[in-house]
């Protein structure tokens, strides 16, 4: 009877986990052209991200000051463990990080507005915090506080300006 439990419990734990975020499909480029190229980087960038919690997936970032940007920008730069996001993501934000580090799928391209805009704040937020089970991207949420999670989003809406 308990491998029975344990399997339906199982089964209904992997269909709740099934939702996906999907950026948006190559042919929804900017006026219509099937890819473009920002700083080199993949634009837009198509793939699926498990989506986060529905109240956190609509929450607007609470960290949007000046001085929240500012301490995003150090954060991806020189601070976040156990690497930086630059290391990643590239210098630009352009997901052309160090040419050493393999990613695939490749990392996200913050620059392209197509990708960047549909993502809500909550979303980025969810994903820096727990990761992307389908990518290079590990869980930052061990490692760095909520605030300092959202001074990134805060800081990453500034590549796709």
């Amino acid at each position: 009877m308990r491998r029975i439990l344990f399997f339906f419990g199982i089964v209904a734990l992997v269909a709740g986990c099934s939702q996906t975020v999907s950026s948006p499909p190559l042919a929804q480029a900017e006026e219509g052209s099937a890819k473009s190229s920002v700083s080199s980087g993949e634009c837009p960038q198509s793939r699926k991200t498990p989506k986060a919690p529905g109240h956190l997936l609509k929450k607007k970032n609470p960290q949007t000051s000046p001085a929240a940007v500012r301490d995003g920008k150090e954060l991806y730069h020189k601070t976040s463990k156990p690497f930086t996001c630059e290391t990643c993501h590239g210098v630009k934000g352009d997901g052309l990080g160090d040419p050493d580090f393999e990613s695939n799928p490749p990392a996200r391209n913050f620059t392209c507005k197509a990708t960047m805009e549909p993502l809500s704040d909550g979303q980025l937020f969810w994903v820096i915090k727990r990761g992307s089970p389908t990518t290079s991207m590990p869980g930052f949420g061990g490692n760095l506080s909520d605030d300092d999670i959202w001074k990134l989003v805060a800081y990453l809406r500034t590549f796709a300006k």
